[in-house]
């Protein structure tokens, strides 16, 4: 008798019995195969389960390891709640019909009100099918202009946004790797909590970065507190990174706070290359990454501080009304009262479009449409704290424990 996964008895194995390709149909052939992969894939289980642990490298003077709650990569990103109706039937949460019913309701009522009076009076006047085709030319390539400029912003923003959490994890890896220097005295209790410092530094610059852009401020600029402290406008979670030695700031000036913090891991790496931990083609490359992540913020505030024309945004609102106002008097002579449904079906077509490009085109704000700044910030700083905390007890990941048992 053969031993298996509890969702298998155990099954005799007897010599006489044909080959499995005789024996069963081919569902069953098939069945048989899958229970054979759950019994190996249960017996490796057992087999790994029983080896021992490997003990952690932790020594007398570092923290004991906290206890995590399980969780996964990009687990605040990928949440998705399970959908309990189709989305063609969704009218509330992530729609636009709130922005777009007063326009839709006030077309429909004039497109009744030029229908009642086309029945009592015969002096209504009635437009070609031709007007309105033309029209709708130009009503069409400004939408299609309107919603590109409004995706573009967004997209750009994401990808900006991406840009300074890739650099964040690169000088994340290179600076608690390589803080240290080959045949040389290992680095002090205060380098180490230095390398610390520019760590929580590195993770304060993306929340500074949204807190900047979504203006999420602990006070109001020009509050009087803030004329004796510059350590007014921090949020909790920036105090608790940067501690009282980096939490004074000089937003009340005018400098923004990841500029400042830019600065402060700009002189760590000058500081690291001078003990010999970075070389200077490494230092260069971080100063380079750390450009970049400037840049992005840079592209960022572009897009925060520099809205759609406003000329542009008046003519299309006037545009769409115009054509809404001309739709009536096409259809009215052929549709009669089936003219008041087909012009509130084109309103809301065209002010829906119009509705989702306003909420594209400011993608740092809090909308359904917008980045999900929150959630990125936090798996950024579920990544960072792991990576910092294996760091703290000496992880092989770090490569510390080859390089000594190498020397």
């Amino acid at each position: 008798m053969v031993g298996g996964p509890p969702w298998q008895p155990a099954t005799p194995h007897l010599r006489s019995h044909p080959p499995a390709c005789f024996m069963f149909s081919p569902f069953q052939l098939t069945q048989q195969i899958r229970n054979s992969n759950q019994q190996a894939l249960y017996q490796d289980t057992q087999s790994h389960s029983s080896r021992p642990k490997r003990e952690s490298v932790t020594t007398n003077t570092m923290r004991p390891r906290p206890v995590r709650r399980p969780t996964k990569p990009m687990m605040n990103r990928a949440r998705r709640k399970p959908r309990r109706m189709p989305l063609v039937l969704r009218f509330a949460k992530g729609s636009i019909h709130s922005d777009i019913l007063l326009p839709v309701i006030l077309h429909a009522l004039f497109a009744a009100l030029i229908v009642y009076i086309d029945d009592f009076t015969p002096y209504t006047p009635h437009l070609p099918g031709s007007i309105t085709s033309s029209l709708s030319i130009v009503v069409g390539l400004l939408l299609v202009f309107r919603n590109q400029s409004s995706y573009a912003r967004f997209w750009s923003g994401q990808e900006n946004l991406t840009t300074i959490c890739t650099n964040i994890r690169n000088l994340t890896r290179t600076f608690l790797t390589c803080s240290y220097a080959t045949n040389k005295p290992e680095p002090t209790h205060a380098e180490r909590a230095e390398v610390e410092e520019a760590v929580h530094a590195l993770l304060a610059v993306v929340y500074a970065v949204k807190n900047t852009l979504q203006w999420e401020w602990e006070h109001s600029v020009g509050a009087p507190d803030l004329e004796d402290s510059g350590s007014g406008s921090l949020k909790p979670e920036l105090r608790e990174l940067l501690g009282p030695k980096m939490s004074q700031t000089y937003e009340f000036e005018g400098l923004g706070l990841p500029i400042q913090l830019t600065m402060s891991i700009e002189a760590f790496i000058k500081r690291s290359h001078d003990r010999g931990w970075f070389h200077s083609p490494q230092a260069s490359q971080l100063s380079v990454q750390l450009n970049s992540m400037v840049a992005a913020y840079g592209i960022m505030e572009t897009i925060r501080l520099t809205p759609i024309p406003v000329a542009y945004l008046i003519h299309t609102r006037q545009v769409l009304a115009l054509y809404g106002g001309v739709l009536p008097f096409a259809f009215v002579e052929s549709m009669q009262w089936w003219t008041v449904v087909l012009v509130s079906i084109c309103a809301f077509t065209l002010f829906g479009i119009d509705a989702i490009a306003t909420q594209l085109e400011e993608p740092f704000g809090w909308d359904k449409a917008d980045i999900k700044m929150d959630d990125v910030v936090e798996d950024l700083r579920i990544e960072v704290g792991v990576l910092l905390r294996e760091w703290q007890a000496n992880a092989t990941m770090f490569g510390r424990q080859d390089q000594e048992s190498l020397g």
